[in-house]
């Protein structure tokens, strides 16, 4: 029987591109003919770049790494190329334009269709779908093979995005907010915990937009919840303005929601979210974290930051860092604003680079402040850890807690040693620069 050829896979970007290229994966390894994943990028008989366009210069980043792949082609002139996601998504027939060594190219909503795109690229053909289609690709996906896989899962919800931010492609590349069947989205998770999954993280552009059915995401929480095995739920990323008061309460409801919300707010300065058109204030940001502090106290906060944007004044970064003080995040990602081709913002005079340099590493450095004082925190307390991997040390294990933080943890020998899939009590005995170590304490 001859060997099945083999699929790389590199993915950039957010969570949803993580689940995304699993589903690829298992659509492009279907049937006798399929492919089977491989980390060996010169064995490769396909590479499969699912891409982001959210960074900066991403499509030239994109563009960059296709010429190191065209000398693996010309080496190996059965290989085939295929760019996906959202780069393929707003490049469309240019990627092929530019690089002509690309075989396939698919946008984040057609890749249910890759099966046939490959058919017609084995013929010598060129193969690119950047539609919008009408039909539910996950319902035209395969069904998910039942092999075991690792404790902790992705499981998009929700895609798209009605926001239009001023800086943002998402609407573009991924279009209007739909939201998934909750009957699809039980039954997805319900295969996933019977191939090992405890922890399901549910994703969209903005997942607390989700309604399905009447159902919204609160009571897509408290249904998962009712799964037998899945022990933990979380989501990202949220919009504030979708923070409903079911969803809020669900946090002090359902045991299963972990104590852990990603909320992003990009600026503290009520003029640049106007410009952002991010239609809420920072005060009605600041009261939406209060509530949810009312009904669960120990919950980590995170966020996302925009230094730099249009227009931005110093007393509008200082609005900014004054937020970030009365939140105290646990953990925060910070970019300098890029201008995004085609969004409302591209249009805008910039602020001086050096300015926006300056901003971003002292808005980094307060945020920095903040992760180490809530990881030093924990120390001497106890946590439930999910352990996923053993670790670089022997007799050493890697898992995350409740809050998310990377937790390495001296394991004993002997029959009560946990196992990879485990959820154990742990106390928190050191934290060093982006984890906490801990001992077993059950």
């Amino acid at each position: 029987m001859a060997d099945k050829k083999k699929l790389y896979i590199r993915t950039y970007g957010c969570q949803m591109n993580v689940y995304d290229s699993e589903r690829m994966a298992e659509a492009l390894g279907a049937g006798k003919d399929g492919y089977e994943l491989t980390e060996n990028l010169e064995a490769a008989d396909m590479i499969l770049m699912n891409t982001c366009h959210i960074r900066e210069k991403a499509a030239e980043k994109i563009y960059s790494e296709l010429g190191r792949f065209k000398g693996l082609k010309t080496a190996k002139p059965d290989l085939k190329i295929g760019v996906a996601g959202c780069v393929a998504q707003a490049e469309g027939a240019e990627i092929m334009r530019r690089q002509p060594a690309v075989d396939l190219v698919v946008g984040p909503q057609t890749y249910h269709r890759l099966p046939e795109m490959m058919q017609a690229v084995a013929k010598g053909e060129k193969a690119l779908d950047t539609d919008f289609p009408e039909e539910d690709k996950f319902e035209n996906l395969p069904v998910r093979p039942k092999v075991k896989r690792a404790p902790a899962a992705f499981l998009t919800v929700q895609e798209g995005c009605d926001k239009f931010c001023a800086f943002c492609v998402v609407p573009y590349t991924r279009g209007a907010e739909v939201s998934r069947p909750t009957a699809r989205i039980l039954s997805e998770a319900r295969a996933l915990v019977e191939r090992g999954v405890r922890e399901i993280t549910l994703l969209g552009q903005n997942v607390n937009a989700y309604i399905a059915d009447g159902i919204t995401l609160a009571g897509l929480i408290h249904q998962l919840a009712e799964i037998d095995g899945l022990a933990r739920i979380r989501f990202t990323t949220s919009h504030p303005n979708d923070m409903g008061d079911d969803l809020i309460a669900a946090f002090g409801t359902c045991d299963k929601l972990m104590p852990y919300l990603h909320l992003p707010v990009q600026s503290g300065s009520d003029k640049i979210l106007k410009r952002m058109n991010r239609s809420h204030s920072a005060a009605q940001y600041l009261q939406v974290l209060e509530r949810i502090r009312a009904v669960r106290p120990d919950i980590l906060i995170s966020g996302d930051f925009i230094v730099g944007f249009p227009e931005e004044t110093d007393a509008d970064f200082q609005a900014t860092l004054d937020l970030i003080r009365a939140v105290n995040y646990g953990q925060a990602y910070s970019f300098k604003y890029s201008s995004r081709p085609g969004t409302p913002a591209a249009e805008r005079a910039l602020v001086d680079a050096d300015v926006a340099d300056a901003r971003l590493q002292e808005l980094q450095a307060l945020l920095s402040v903040q992760q180490k004082a809530a990881q030093d925190a924990m120390v001497g307390r106890e946590v439930s850890v999910l352990f996923e991997k053993p670790g670089r040390l022997k007799g050493q294990m890697i898992g995350k807690s409740q809050h998310l933080h990377a937790v390495f943890v001296a394991i004993p020998d002997g029959p009560d040693a946990p196992v990879v899939g485990d959820l154990r009590r742990v106390r928190i005995t050191e934290s060093s620069a982006n984890s906490l170590g801990g001992v077993l304490i059950d």
